[in-house]
């Protein structure tokens, strides 16, 4: 049963992933995804209810069938939500930097800051291997690609190695994954900034020679 509104919302919703197309849509599908963060990060996938995430989005359960077939697709929604809030957290800063170096600094001082403020993104993306293993994978397949197109315009430009691929990219995203999670979820009073850690492993490592 939906709620009076979701005769509305179904016309407003795409059937390819039922994309909002109007502002109360859009509305509601953002409410339901913030909910659904709050809850997964919170109690974990299967203690989780669909009710729970309505509730906590005060928005009728009809409202949840317009946008999403079950718990399982909002999961799979939430993870891709997120990947796409780190890389939307993360451009404008690589954007500004000077150049190659600079851009993998920023890229995970960004992200570092990214995750002291959604700490809930690492249960989540963490039993998405497990819920959605199709949608953890496609995560870091995505982050990854980015990091590896960065290094390879670095090394066009001289900047970077010009060997640098794939291998380094996937050393970079791992590496960014557990300084989010000492500097980030497990952040402590007086930590040092790893900044210019994280500057001087890459300009050894990466740096043209």
């Amino acid at each position: 049963m939906r709620d009076a509104g979701g005769t509305q919302a179904a016309a407003d919703a795409g059937e390819a992933g039922r994309v909002p197309r109007t502002a109360r849509g859009r509305r509601t599908h953002r409410a339901l995804l913030d909910a659904a963060a709050q809850e997964f990060g919170t109690r974990g996938f299967h203690a989780t209810g669909i009710t729970d995430i309505t509730r906590r989005a005060g928005v009728a359960l009809g409202s949840f069938y317009t946008w999403f077939e079950s718990k399982e697709a909002i999961f799979r929604a939430l993870v891709s939500d997120l990947s796409r809030q780190v890389k939307e957290a993360v451009a404008p800063h690589v954007a500004a930097a000077p150049d190659a170096l600079a851009r993998e600094v920023a890229a995970t001082t960004a992200f570092l800051a990214f995750v002291r403020d959604r700490d809930l993104i690492y249960r989540i993306i963490d039993e998405a291997e497990f819920v959605a293993p199709d949608a953890h994978a496609e995560h870091y397949r995505t982050t990854v690609a980015r990091i590896e197109a960065r290094l390879r315009a670095g090394a066009a430009e001289g900047s970077l190695r010009d060997d640098v691929g794939e291998v380094e990219a996937w050393a970079i995203a791992g590496m960014n994954v557990f300084l989010g999670l000492r500097y980030g979820v497990w952040r402590k009073a007086g930590d040092p900034d790893p900044a210019p850690a994280v500057e001087a492993l890459l300009t050894r490592g990466l740096g043209a020679r």
